[in-house]
């Protein structure tokens, strides 16, 4: 059965629309850049609206992931020692070096994820550089000129992933919605997806019909 992730989420209301509609994953946004911040005060380590998110989501039953992009190591330290999530995916341009460390200081139990942008089959050969991380995106390269790495709701040549040996276990992002998801999966093998704005009623807000219809489709009878 596919794996989802519902990223980007902001509010109690939604990760609980999530955990019921099936949800493997939720996603909160730490990224100041991006529609999808989590927003509230800053913080040294942790905000309490993190805080609540985190605990909503374990008393879910729900697995949570926070993304961050190109992070200080004494940040990502602050964060582990104060809520630990599931998951800390990397969004921005860690290199592989980067994301050996961020393994070595960050617990076990908490999976390093890495997005990669790709565009072309020759990007994907990248990935196998990321040898620490312990789950990989294969998401859509950013437009040119973008302030942030991903989010931005475009899709790419799912034909480049045709035959493609995985290394490691991997997510498909970039663009999915409740109208193409199905013939994504088809089409690359994924066996798990990552949406964000393909479940929003405008820019940064979840819709919980279309959360529940993403994950449905993601899963066809």
């Amino acid at each position: 059965m596919t794996k989802v992730k519902i990223c980007g989420i902001r509010d109690d209301h939604m990760v609980r629309t999530a955990a019921k509609a099936g949800a493997d994953w939720v996603g909160f946004n730490l990224v100041p850049q991006s529609p999808r911040y989590i927003a509230g005060d800053e913080f040294e380590g942790v905000s309490d609206k993190l805080h609540a998110l985190l605990g909503t989501a374990a008393n879910e039953r729900v697995r949570s992931v926070v993304l961050v992009a190109d992070p200080a190591i004494d940040f990502l330290r602050g964060l582990i020692d104060a809520v630990p999530p599931d998951a800390i995916q990397l969004h921005g341009n860690e290199t592989p070096d980067f994301v050996a460390r961020v393994r070595e200081v960050v617990p076990n139990q908490t999976e390093i994820w890495k997005a990669i942008g790709v565009a072309s089959r020759a990007d994907l050969r990248t990935i196998s550089d990321f040898g620490a991380a312990d789950r990989v995106l294969v998401d859509a390269k950013p437009p040119k000129g973008a302030d942030r790495a991903g989010g931005h709701g475009q899709t790419f040549d799912w034909s480049i992933l045709k035959g493609w040996d995985a290394p490691k276990p991997w997510f498909l992002a970039g663009g999915l919605t409740i109208e193409n998801v199905a013939n994504a999966i088809y089409a690359t093998g994924a066996d798990a997806v990552d949406v964000s704005s393909g479940v929003e009623r405008e820019t940064g807000v979840k819709d919980s019909a279309l959360i529940r219809k993403f994950i449905a489709a993601a899963r066809p009878a």
